[in-house]
C-alpha cells in the first residue's frame, strides 16, 4: 500500500503535466502495452518519443497509428534494438547518440515474463534477466554520458513480481540451470533491475553527476506481457483475472513511468506505482520499498557480475 499520498485522493494523473515541447524521451518496448499508452501521453504534451522496439513491422504499425491519431507531425519514431542481443542494443545506443543531441528521459519499459521453459540469449543469459536486466544495463550505461548533459532521467520500470521469488540474487546458478522455474526467474529479473537502479543512485551521487533515477511497477495492467511463451496454467490465470476486471488498462499502467519521467520534487530513494489493494490497480503514489532489495552487499555484487557479463564499464 501506499506511504503518503502526495498526489491527493486520486494520485498521480496526467493531468499534472503541462508543455513537453522541447522534450526528448526515449521509452524501450514502446509499440504495445504501456510503452505504447506512455508514448501517447507524452505526445499529447507535445514532447517528442522515440521508441527502441524490437520488431520493426509492429514499429511502423505502431507510428502510424500515432499519426493518425495526432497528425502527421506527431514527433514519433523508432530505432529497432533487440534487448536480448547485446550487439543490438551497441547498435541501437550509436544510432540514438547519432540522432538526439538531448535525451531528457530513458524509459527501461521493455520486458518478457513467465517464459515457461528456460530460454537464453546469443549472448548466453537466461532469457528474462538478460532481456529484463543485462539488455537495460547496458543501454543505461551506453547512454549516460548524454543523459548527465541533460541533466536527464532514467527510469526503471520493475514489477511487484520482485517479491514473489527468493528475494536476492542467485548468484551461484544465476542462468538456472539447475531449478528452472519461470515466476522465479522472472521475480529475479525484476528484482535485478531495482537493484541496479539503486546502486545507480549510489554511485551517481559518489561521482557527483546530475542524472536521477526512479523505480515504478505497473501494477496488474492488460499487457500482452503474457503471451503464449507462458505456461497454459499462467495464460488461464491471467486471462480470468483480465475478466474479473482485476487488472487496470495498459494507459494506466503507463502512469508510474510517465510520471516518473516527468513530475518534479520526486524522490529517487523510493518506489512508485498504483496504491490499491495488493497495488493491482488505484491512485499511483509512491509504494512500500522492501528492505532486501537494499542489500548493498547484492547490490555491488550484482553490478560488478553485469558489467563483467555485458563486458561494459559504466563511466561512474
Amino acid at each position: 500500500m501506499a506511504t503518503d499520498k502526495q498526489f491527493g485522493p486520486q494520485g498521480w494523473t496526467p493531468k499534472r503535466i503541462t508543455s513537453l515541447a522541447g522534450k526528448t524521451y526515449l521509452i524501450t518496448g514502446a509499440n504495445t502495452g504501456a510503452g505504447f499508452q506512455a508514448t501517447r501521453i507524452l505526445l499529447t504534451k507535445g514532447a517528442k518519443v522515440v521508441m527502441l522496439n524490437r520488431n520493426p513491422n509492429k514499429s511502423v504499425g505502431a507510428v502510424t497509428k500515432l499519426r493518425q491519431e495526432f497528425g502527421e507531425n506527431a514527433d514519433v519514431s523508432f530505432i529497432q534494438m533487440d534487448l536480448a542481443e547485446l550487439a543490438s542494443v551497441r547498435n541501437a545506443a550509436t544510432q540514438v547518440l547519432e540522432q538526439l543531441p538531448q535525451i531528457d528521459a530513458l524509459m527501461c519499459n521493455g520486458a518478457i515474463a513467465q517464459i515457461a521453459k528456460q530460454e537464453l540469449t546469443v549472448d548466453g543469459f537466461e532469457s528474462q534477466l538478460g532481456v529484463n536486466h543485462y539488455g537495460h544495463f547496458l543501454l543505461c550505461g551506453l547512454l549516460f554520458a548524454r543523459l548527465e548533459a541533460s541533466k536527464g532521467r532514467i527510469v526503471v520500470v520493475s514489477s511487484e513480481g520482485h517479491k514473489m521469488g527468493l528475494r536476492g540474487i542467485q548468484f551461484d546458478d544465476i542462468n538456472w540451470n539447475k531449478n528452472y522455474h519461470p515466476n522465479k526467474v522472472y521475480s529475479q529479473s525484476k528484482l535485478a533491475q531495482m537493484m541496479f537502479a539503486y546502486e545507480l543512485q549510489n554511485k551517481i551521487l559518489g561521482a557527483n553527476k546530475h542524472v536521477k533515477v526512479y523505480v515504478c511497477h505497473p501494477g496488474a495492467s492488460n499487457t500482452s506481457l503474457i503471451n503464449e511463451k507462458a505456461n497454459l496454467a499462467t495464460r488461464i490465470s491471467w486471462s480470468i483475472m483480465v475478466k474479473l476486471g482485476m487488472a487496470q488498462s495498459a494507459e494506466k499502467g503507463a502512469y508510474p513511468e510517465v510520471m516518473c519521467a516527468t513530475e518534479n520534487d520526486l524522490k529517487q530513494r523510493a518506489y512508485y506505482g498504483p496504491t490499491g489493494l495488493l497495488n493491482f490497480g488505484g491512485p499511483v503514489g509512491e509504494c512500500k520499498l522492501e528492505s532486501f532489495v537494499l542489500d548493498q552487499a547484492v547490490l555491488s555484487r550484482l553490478w560488478t557480475l553485469s558489467e563483467q557479463q555485458t563486458s561494459f564499464n559504466w563511466p561512474v
